[in-house]
Formats: structure tokens, sequence, C-alpha cells
């Protein structure tokens, strides 16, 4: 490997967690990306790396400059490294290349990556050396880890660049359709990615997409349907957590008590136990350190507001939303469930926009912002209203009238999305002082 390294998009979420890796594992690192400040950039300044604004930047020949996924070569970073004689290489190339140092488990799917990744790693780190990349911008590196946990996407099939040892596959379901022609097209990315996987596929096999998948021999299932490998049986749900039994290969395996909430946190936690059984870890070992989660960035993270309770989620496709939403009502059942969402991306809109509209329904009161565009598309056919008025409940929300909110006095509020929501939620919780 290099000593000097450059990212071109260094404050993305994949980016600056394999910055923290790099930078942990002794190499000197550095990077370029937009003058907006982000929130990933706090950990990568803490620890002293230079960010220049694109355009900006000092990138030496003896470089090796990892390029952003979003950036296309006539981009000006990518034109100014190889002018210089750097040596260039695409994010998911250099990642496929960093995890065959190690025994590499990929978590892929449509849903529930980030979550699942940051849970797996957290289990494996505290027993063995772990390396570990979140798709929350959260790494670590430690040059003699037995294992590397890393978040594998499937957009533009990008996953097909890694081999690793083991792979999860949460869910499949037709996501970026700017990309994916339908549900076929998804399944033959992730059918090649089962190819490539050296030991054994993870699966949830309660997913109508993952039952189709062809290498079956390869794949060890999981779910509440009785005919996969792995079992939860015998759920017991409370505003306090979830405890449930894991039967494997018929047999009993452990009682498990959980303080999550929500049917996606036990699929997640099977996935996790799934490998660790694999590896050999003790039952009670896995009970424990599962409950010492405290969950990744922008997922179900919650703080209070005067008698409020808010929620930050990056859930931006139906199912998702629906998941975070039923979550919500078992926490916090006597609540009013306020939805605050942002659409992300034109195309996904106008795709699933019934599919929106249902699941925002389970929310007592809905809020909508305008759709938030991408590098990709930065307008497109459907706007706003239409998913308004789709919805039981439905009005629209900016900025300035964040204040709407506060008629809801001891509601949760649950602030969704995959732009910059989080500036929504922020703009309401600095309205006055939380008391």
């Amino acid at each position: 490997m290099s000593e000097k390294y450059h990212l071109i998009g260094i404050k993305g979420s994949g980016m600056s967690a394999l910055a923290h890796i790099l930078y942990d594992m002794g190499y000197e690192v550095q990077g370029s990306d937009i003058e907006e400040t982000l929130f990933t950039q706090i950990g990568l300044e803490a620890k002293g790396m230079k960010l220049y604004p694109f355009g900006h930047s000092h990138i030496d020949p003896d470089m090796t400059v990892i390029i952003g996924n979003a950036f296309k070569d006539d981009h000006v970073e990518v034109v100014l490294a190889k002018e210089v004689g750097a040596t260039c290489i695409r994010y998911h190339d250099f990642l496929g290349s960093l995890a065959g140092n190690f025994t590499s488990i990929a978590i892929s799917g449509t849903h529930g990556k980030t979550t699942t990744t940051g849970l797996l790693s957290h289990v494996l780190r505290l027993n063995h050396k772990t390396s570990f990349l979140i798709g929350d911008g959260t790494g670590q590196g430690v040059k003699s880890s037995e294992y590397f946990v890393f978040e594998a996407c499937e957009y533009q099939r990008h996953f097909l660049a890694y081999h690793p040892d083991y792979a999860i596959i949460t869910n499949i379901e037709h996501d970026h359709p700017d990309y994916f022609k339908d549900i076929d097209d998804v399944l033959d990315a992730f059918n090649t990615f089962v190819s490539q996987c050296k030991k054994k596929v993870i699966a949830c096999g309660d997913d109508v997409e993952v039952k189709k998948l062809k290498d079956t021999d390869k794949i060890m299932t999981y779910g509440f349907e009785p005919t996969n490998h792995v079992v939860a049986t015998n759920v017991i749900k409370s505003s306090a957590g979830t405890t449930f039994d894991v039967l494997i290969n018929g047999e009993f395996y452990h009682t498990f008590h959980t303080p999550f909430f929500g049917d996606h946190m036990i699929l997640n936690s099977l996935a996790v136990i799934s490998i660790c059984y694999l590896e050999g870890l003790n039952q009670e070992t896995i009970e424990s350190d599962l409950c010492s989660f405290e969950g990744v960035k922008r997922r179900f993270a919650q703080k209070n507001y005067r008698d409020q309770i808010i929620i930050d989620d990056y859930a931006h496709h139906p199912t998702e939303i629906a998941a975070t939403l039923k979550a919500v009502r078992q926490k916090y059942p006597d609540r009013d469930l306020v939805a605050v969402f942002q659409p992300h991306t034109f195309t996904r809109t106008a795709a699933f926009i019934d599919e929106f509209a249902q699941s925002l329904n389970l929310a007592d009161y809905i809020y909508l912002t305008e759709i938030f565009g991408s590098a990709r598309e930065e307008s497109g056919a459907v706007n706003i209203q239409t998913l308004i008025d789709k919805c039981h409940s439905g009005h629209l929300i900016t900025k300035e009238t964040v204040n709407q909110l506060e008629q809801y006095p001891t509601a949760v509020i649950v602030f969704m999305g995959a732009g910059d929501i989080k500036k929504y939620e922020d703009a309401y919780t600095t309205l006055t002082p939380s008391i």
C-alpha cells in the first residue's frame, strides 16, 4: 500500500470512514470536498487530516488518490490528480483490495446495511482485533486485524468489486431506479455477488427476492419463518426492548434479551448472531455485546426537546420508513407520532410514491419537505404536492415554518431522510432552548 493518500470526496460517509481506517493504520491521509460543513468532517479534522476545497488540493505524484464514486473522470480533482501523475483508483476498487488482507465480512442489502455493519463490528471488536467501515462515516483500522467488516452497496454494481469471505444480505428490493431497470436487474447483481463470496452468505430467508437467489448451498438463511436455518421465535416486545429465542438448524441455541425495537432489529441481530455462531463466539458473550451496542449515526438517534422526543433517522425508502415508525410505536405506544420526511431524489420519489404514502400513513401527523435532489439529478417530473395529497394528513414544511411542530407538546417527532433533513431538526430544536 502507498504511504500517502488523497481522498476525493473525503466528507462522504464511506470515504470518511475509509480515511479513518487508513489514518489509524499509520498512513498519511488528506482529502478534498465541498466547502460546506458536514458532520463527517469533525472526526477527520480532530485527527489533523488536511481537507481542501475542490480545485485547491495539493496532490503529489507519490500519492494514491482514491476517487469517490460520485465523481466522474472530468471532475477538477480527478483531472488534477492525473495531471501530476498520481496513482488513481476508485473507492470500491480500493476497498475490495483492502478487504483481501483480512477475514472479510461484507454487509449488503437494500436496507439495514449500516445498522447491521455497526452491530456486527461492535460485537466482533469486543472479542477480536477488527477493522470496520460503516456507512455513517465511522471507521477504524488496525493493521493486525483478524476481521474486516464493511458495508457493501449494490448501487451501480459497485459491490461486485468485493470477494469477501462472508457476506450478509439483509433484503433485496428495487431501489436506485436511476440505475437498476427493475427487480430482476437488482436480483441479477445480487446473484453475482453471492457467487463471489468465498465461504458463506448469511441472508434473510423471509425476504421474497432473497428466496430467488440461485447458489442455495452457499446460503445460510435467517428470519422468523421456521424453514430458515436460524430462526427467531417466542418473541416478546415491550417498551423496554425485545426478547426472543433463537433456533439454529432446528435446535434451541439461546434466549436473547435486547434493548432493540422493531422486527427489523431482530432480523439484524439474527444476521450478526449467525456470523458469530459460525466463528465460534459464545452465546452469552454475543448477547452481552449486543446489549451494549449504542447504535450508529442517524439511525434511530434520540434526544429530548422540552416534553417531546426527537428521533433522527436515515430512512429514505418506504420499507425503511415503515420499519422506523413501527419501532417508535413499540417504544412509545402512548405518544402521538409525527413524521417529518424529506424525499431523496426525484426518480426514487416518482417510482415509489404510493409506497411512500402508505408507509408515512403509519404516523398520526405527516410533514413533508421539498424533494432533495442529488449530484446525479437536480430536478424531475414529480413534485412534493403529489405525495402530500396521497397522505392522510400531509403538510408542507420548511425550515422557516418548523414551529408548526410545537402544537404536539408530548409527541415523538421523527425526522427522516438521506439529504439535509438534519437542518430542519436543528432549525426546530434551536427555536428556544430545551427546558
